[in-house]
């Protein structure tokens, strides 16, 4: 069983793309490890102030794999350097 999440977020403190992509890396990498998902970046690489994420999760069972993609939003939620805005999580 397949979820998929698309999760758009705004990043107000960070001033360049270097910036990004030291906050992407390091939320990128506690996802992964913590939650063993399939993390990237699906658009607005060119701009520093925006991210859309694509974080996928992999389970025998929906229920079990929608709580892995919910504690990984979670997650997202906790870091103070951007804003979850636009989420939409579909089963596969």
């Amino acid at each position: 069983m397949i979820v998929y999440a698309e999760v758009e977020c705004i990043m107000y403190e960070g001033h360049s793309l270097k910036a990004k992509r030291s906050v992407m890396k390091k939320i990128f990498a506690k996802l992964h490890n913590n939650f063993n998902v399939a993390v990237t970046e699906l658009e607005y690489h060119d701009l520093w102030q925006r991210t859309k994420i694509g974080i996928v999760a992999i389970s025998t069972d929906y229920i079990h794999a929608e709580k892995i993609i919910n504690h990984a939003l979670g997650t997202i939620d906790g870091y103070t350097e951007l804003e979850r805005t636009i989420t939409n999580v579909e089963r596969l």
